[in-house]
Parts: structure tokens; C-alpha cells; sequence
């Protein structure tokens, strides 16, 4: 095998540590490899003011580490599993799926201790339609604005006084050490996570089985076979990372329970699906899912966002 790879990345503080983070457990286990980054600057890092279901979706925040990988300028590259798309482009693979952080979404604000409290026509960011549609949902009376940005930007706009409260995902402001800036955890039942929400991914090309066997170490099964389940909802019903759907995914021995959602942008109509399955087979438990969603009529839903 080789003894060196290039770990494709995003420039934002919250992807190198991601990328870091795999660097510094690859180099643990296979002592004398050296694992370099290469930061690159993404064309979803760069619309800023824009929203992602408006110019293209997450898979912006992706194409750039692939096209690195396909020129042989990287070995793999480290995504949040919930910025990569359902389906990924031929001659790609995703290697390894690490083990899962807090999947919850986390509310911040300066003067407000939680949701319940803020006050009506009080002003709240977000840059996910599936945050933003469960919110309304529970607070029709809130201003629910769009936010974009890497973490530090967010926070800043909060600050400010752009904002009075924001909602990120508590994974990430973990691994930044920024846990003391969360007022309140929003529940899975208040705010369900995105498909991968927390966890970490490594794709590569399909063909480099070296790669694969490098970082087979680093996979963690339980949450493997979580997200492939919440993934397979999206692959079902489109794949795209911009709609409001929302589908999370717990193991409890050899069966897994999931449950996901898809919502009408202001939370005026949202459908449902709780079922569980084998461990075993994810992606079927996903496809069935999906099936119960679309019986409640999720496709129009999702007909009239486009």
C-alpha cells in the first residue's frame, strides 16, 4: 500500500478539524504512513448569500473534493455525511462511515433559553428547509430567516444582533469546542436530523482498494448501518440534499428503528414514517420508509417545492 495519502478537504475550521481528525487516526494505526490535506475552497463555501435548494445543493459542498480525487491530487476525502448526496457520481465509493456525534440539532441566543421561550416575531437563522419547516411548524409566530456561512460566521451574525436566536448542529459546534454556546438541545421528536446528521464519512474512488483497506479500521458499524438506512429515504424519494426531509436512525441489538419526515416549507403539512427492520438490511428499512411517506402523499409535497 502506499505510504502516503492526501485527504481532500474544505477550508472551514469545522472540516479540517473533520479532516484532522481522520489524519491523526490513520497515522495511529498504520505507523509509518503519512497522511497530508488538501484544503480546497468549495462552490458551496463560496455562495454565501444564497440558499442551497436555490443553487444546486449540498453536493456543492462535495465536487470539488471529487474532481481533486478523479485528477489523483487526493487518495479520499472527509464529508459530514449529512453535505453528500444520496447518490454519489460513478467510480466513487463511500470507504467508511465513522461513529456518529450528537445527531440533535442545538439552539443559540444571547437572551433566550430555548424555543418555548422566545418571543413572537422573534427573529431565528437557519440555513436548513428541514429545520426551518419542523420550527414553524411548533412556532408559526416565529421569523424564521435564511443563514448561511461556516459555523464561526453564523455565530458572529448572532452576535451582531442579526438574529435572536440561530439553530446549528450540535455535532459540529462539539468538535469546536463551542458546546458552552448551546441554550437548549432540540430533541429528535422536535427537530428530527437531517439523513447522517454527526456523522463523518470517507469516500474514494471505487477503484482504489488500497484506500478502502486503510481506513476499513476507522468504520464504525452501529452507525453505518444507521445512516445507510436515513440515506436510503433520501435515495428513495429523490435524492436531494435540499428538501425538508429529515430521517434518523437507532440500533437496538439486531434491528434498527427509523423514523423520517418530509415537510411542507412552513411546516403547514408534514408526514410521517416510524417503522424498524433488521440492522442488516438498511437500505430496505429506508426504501420502506420512504414507501410509508409517499402513502401519506410526500411526493406533493415535494412536487410543489420544484
Amino acid at each position: 500500500m502506499a505510504a502516503r495519502l492526501t485527504i481532500a478537504t474544505r477550508r472551514s475550521r469545522l472540516a479540517l478539524w473533520q479532516a484532522e481528525h481522520v489524519k491523526a487516526r490513520l497515522e495511529a494505526l498504520h505507523p509509518g504512513l503519512d497522511v497530508a490535506l488538501l484544503a480546497l475552497s468549495t462552490r458551496g463555501d463560496e455562495l454565501l448569500e444564497e440558499r442551497l435548494d436555490k443553487v444546486g445543493g449540498k453536493g456543492l459542498f462535495v465536487k470539488e473534493l471529487e474532481q481533486a480525487m478523479a485528477e489523483g491530487r487526493a487518495d479520499l476525502a472527509v464529508h459530514s455525511m449529512k453535505d453528500v448526496p444520496a447518490a454519489l457520481p460513478e467510480g466513487f465509493r463511500l470507504a467508511a462511515i465513522l461513529e456518529r456525534e450528537d445527531p440533535r440539532d442545538a439552539l443559540l441566543s444571547n437572551d433566550y433559553a430555548g424555543l418555548a421561550e422566545l418571543p413572537a416575531g422573534a427573529r431565528l437563522g437557519t440555513s436548513s428547509l428541514r429545520r426551518a419547516a419542523q420550527i414553524a411548524a411548533r412556532r408559526p409566530d416565529l421569523a424564521i430567516l435564511t443563514l448561511r456561512g461556516n459555523v464561526e460566521t453564523r455565530i458572529a451574525k448572532l452576535e451582531r444582533g442579526a438574529y435572536e436566536a440561530i439553530v446549528l448542529a450540535a455535532a459540529g459546534l462539539k468538535r469546536l469546542g463551542l458546546e458552552s454556546r448551546i441554550r437548549a438541545y432540540l430533541s429528535v421528536e422536535e427537530s428530527l436530523p437531517a439523513p447522517g446528521q454527526a456523522a463523518l464519512g470517507i469516500e474514494c474512488l471505487a477503484a482504489r482498494e488500497d484506500v478502502v483497506a486503510r481506513v476499513a479500521p476507522l468504520a464504525h458499524a452501529p452507525s453505518s448501518a444507521c445512516v445507510r438506512a436515513e440515506r436510503a429515504v433520501s435515495f428513495a424519494l429523490g435524492g436531494s440534499c435540499t428538501i425538508p426531509l429529515g430521517a434518523y436512525a437507532e440500533q437496538d441489538g439486531e434491528r434498527l428503528r427509523l423514523r423520517a419526515l418530509v415537510a411542507a416549507p412552513q411546516g403547514t403539512r408534514t408526514v410521517r414514517a416510524d417503522c424498524s427492520g433488521l440492522a442488516s438490511s438498511p437500505e430496505a428499512l429506508g426504501a420502506e420508509a420512504a414507501g410509508r411517506l409517499r402513502a401519506q402523499g410526500a411526493d406533493q409535497i415535494l412536487a410543489a417545492l420544484a
